[in-house]
């Protein structure tokens, strides 16, 4: 049998074509009601997996814990058994007036305000999406009418600066929708290791908004927050449906 991945305790013989990311590994039994046949892989440290299906393609679903650093790893050890196609679902700080909590992003390029990504280049590289998967999240969200917005997001490294509402201030005034602490580092490192990668963000704080206050909400259940939870799980999940389609629908089951 195949060794084990060292910390997401995978192997090829569990792998799928097709793999979630949530960040918080709490957000695996959301996950869980939207799959058949799911069986829990492995927990170790904050990396939590479950295989299941959905309309008959079987998928992944591993959380990378929060930043880039755990993220990287994920993504290098998921793309070593053979996954091809992620999609981030992971939650964001809103840094345009108009979005409103639950709200989605669909990200269409991160900036690369933390230290994961340049430990493999240079800042000078883009970090953007796989132009086909973000399409199919667009189909998705428009097929889902939910709230959705597409744009770019800031990835950084800590909430708890000196210059907080500064940085906000600065990224807001130049076109940046949201914030998140791993996006730039799925799409630099997926790119580089040829996986098809994409990013949707639920707004769970507003644009000038009380972060604790807005974060405790949603661990609580916030009831608009975690209706986007449920959107952005649908629509990854509908994405990958979409582009399997398009790749002749090889993984339906």
């Amino acid at each position: 049998m195949e060794e084990k991945q060292a910390h997401i305790r995978l192997s090829r013989q569990e792998s799928a074509r097709y793999a979630l990311l949530p960040g918080d590994p709490g957000r695996i039994d959301s996950i869980k009601e939207y799959l058949s046949d799911v069986k829990e892989l492995a927990y170790n440290r904050e990396m939590r997996s479950i295989s299941g299906y959905y309309k008959g393609i079987k998928v992944l679903a591993v959380s990378t814990g929060m930043g880039g650093a755990s993220t990287g790893i994920t993504v290098e050890e998921l793309h070593n058994i053979g996954v091809e196609y992620m999609i981030r679902i992971g939650s964001c700080g809103a840094l345009e007036p108009s979005i409103q909590l639950g709200d989605l992003i669909l990200v269409n390029g991160a900036v690369r305000d933390e230290g994961a990504s340049k430990a493999y280049i240079e800042a000078i590289y883009p970090a953007i999406p796989d132009t086909r998967l973000l399409m199919a999240t667009i189909q998705a969200a428009e097929e889902l009418k939910c709230r959705f917005h597409i744009g770019r997001a800031r990835s950084h490294d800590s909430f708890y600066t000196d210059r907080e509402e500064e940085i906000d201030t600065y990224w807001s005034k130049r076109g940046i929708l949201g914030a998140d602490m791993e996006t730039a580092a799925l799409f630099t490192i997926g790119a580089l290791r040829g996986v098809k990668c994409a990013s949707i963000l639920n707004t769970v704080v507003e644009y000038e908004e009380d972060l604790t206050k807005n974060i405790n909400d949603y661990v609580d259940g916030e009831s608009v927050v975690k209706q986007g939870e449920v959107h952005e799980i649908i629509t990854a999940l509908e994405a990958f449906v979409i582009e399997n389609k398009n790749n002749g629908g090889r993984d339906n089951e």
